[in-house]
């Protein structure tokens, strides 16, 4: 079961618009049915009922009109005919209108998945509340970042851990510290069985804890604050508790992860074929629109930080996200308004990760949709330019100039003979250091005491050694555009 809300939400990566809602968005959905125009198969009250064989405009006001299902969904396009808009009201049905080109069977697919297997926050809360009660205290959920999913309704008397736990979202960090150091944490990894710990700071209490897993992967744990040590039933019931919490944790990301695989694919074509992508379908808006290019490594995993950075950075769906991300190799990209903080993006996603994750990040620049394949091209040339801060293009422009000039010249596309190869050449074959002096001249314009400064030698050595550069090769120093060439080229040697 799922509200009509959250349906919204998914279905909006696949082009999908609410057009009418007669009786609200938080109308429950239960089922899902498919019309059949030659059986005349009849929906439920609470079904999504999907109108395959709805041609016309008549055909879909006639199957509107005599649904009792909360929901319909047909393809077309914005705005919706009034004469459907008449059969909405009249029936009381919800009606969606989804992209042509989206077929039914990957709608069917995703509706499917979301209403019968998805799971609401709301079931992990009932559950909480169940496994408080048979085990007798206070219960909160957590993913494995220590993260509360849900919590029991009865929370009084509880430590200040556990308020702090459940405002915040998240355990107190003190708090995870000592639990680790008691090796709470180490035992979830690869037991089952719950353990009691007391009480390890004035601030943490008695807490008996069991692991939410899924075969050996370890999903998340449940905690009961406690009086003290429980019997063995109640600790049973706390295992089963935990059980029940892996299927609805395992139900919740199965639905979760065909709405990463949507807009992934979404963001993939629009910074690929533009021209031929929806940025409405991702609820974005079509300008100012930047492009993040992010890459996480940590230990010896190929691609296991970048996997989850890519989870993180689309956790929590609906419009609540800035940005809209696909992974693409081992380089999470994420499309985000110019106007959002992206700097301020990417280090939230890095408190996110595990701390020995080293994250590159390069910004590209404002750009229309249509051009996000050129804010991409920005996002990859500043992520090359990364070693540890996040790179934006509007301020490292030009080391991106300097870059794709230096790809040029190692093309061999650029001139390989002239006075910067033959000083280079002479450097190489006599350990003189001609090419750095005369960048440094070049950058002072002319200045001789400056450019000395920047090389910490005297300025007669700089005089000494300009001279000498003049009679390895020709220097025209009084054309600028000769310097401009010069200084460019210098920049580009690598």
């Amino acid at each position: 079961m799922v509200a009509l809300d959250r349906l919204v939400d998914v279905l909006g990566s696949l082009g999908t618009h609410l057009a009418c809602a007669p009786k609200g968005r938080d109308a429950e959905l239960r089922g899902v049915a498919l019309h059949d125009p030659a059986e005349n198969t009849p929906a439920a009250a609470g079904d999504v009922l999907l109108g395959l064989g709805t041609a016309s405009v008549a055909a879909a006001a006639r199957l509107v009109s005599s649904t009792v299902a909360s929901a319909v969904v047909l393809h077309g396009r914005p705005p919706l005919d009034e004469r459907v808009i008449a059969a909405a009201k009249k029936s009381g049905a919800a009606v969606l209108l989804v992209d042509p080109s989206v077929p039914w069977s990957q709608l069917a697919n995703v509706t499917q998945t979301l209403v019968n297997g998805g799971t609401r926050t709301g079931d992990l809360f009932g559950l909480a509340d169940v496994i408080a009660g048979v085990v007798g205290g206070p219960v909160t959920i957590e993913d494995q970042q220590s993260r509360v999913l849900a919590y029991s309704y009865r929370q009084q008397d509880v430590d200040p851990v556990r308020v702090q736990t459940i405002l915040g979202r998240r355990v107190p960090e003190e708090a995870r510290r000592a639990l680790d150091e008691y090796g709470v944490f180490t035992h979830l990894a690869s037991s089952d069985e719950p353990i009691f710990v007391p009480k390890l700071t004035p601030q943490l209490g008695n807490r008996l804890v069991a692991a939410v897993r899924a075969g050996r992967e370890l999903l998340g744990s449940v905690w009961v604050e406690v009086t003290g040590p429980v019997d063995a039933a109640r600790s049973a019931a706390l295992v089963d508790g935990a059980r029940t919490a892996a299927l609805h944790l395992l139900r919740s990301r199965a639905s979760t992860d065909l709405e990463r695989q949507a807009e992934a694919d979404l963001v993939i074509r629009l910074l690929e074929h533009p021209e031929s992508a929806d940025v409405a379908r991702l609820g974005l808006p079509s300008a100012d629109l930047r492009v993040i290019a992010v890459q996480a490594h940590a230990g010896e995993g190929e691609h296991g930080a970048a996997v989850l950075a890519f989870q993180r950075a689309t956790a929590g769906f609906g419009w609540s996200r800035p940005g809209r991300s696909a992974l693409f190799g081992n380089v999470l990209y994420t499309v985000i308004p110019a106007a959002d903080d992206a700097v301020g993006w990417v280090r939230s996603l890095v408190r996110e990760l595990p701390a020995e994750a080293t994250v590159l990040a390069g910004i590209g620049g404002p750009a229309e949709a249509t051009q996000l394949p050129t804010s991409r091209q920005e996002a990859d040339e500043c992520l090359a330019l990364s070693t540890g801060a996040p790179v934006v293009y509007d301020d490292a422009w030009a080391q991106v100039l300097l870059q794709r000039l230096a790809a040029v010249a190692e093309a061999g596309r650029l001139p390989t003979r002239g006075p910067i190869s033959n000083i280079l050449r002479y450097d190489a074959e006599y350990g003189t250091q001609y090419a750095m002096t005369l960048k440094a001249w070049l950058a002072a314009q002319g200045d001789v005491r400056t450019a000395a400064r920047e090389l910490k030698v005297h300025p007669n050595t700089l005089r000494y050694r300009m001279q000498k550069m003049a009679e390895v090769t020709p220097l025209p120093l009084d054309d600028p555009d000769q310097r401009l060439a010069m200084a460019i080229a210098l920049s580009i040697t690598r």
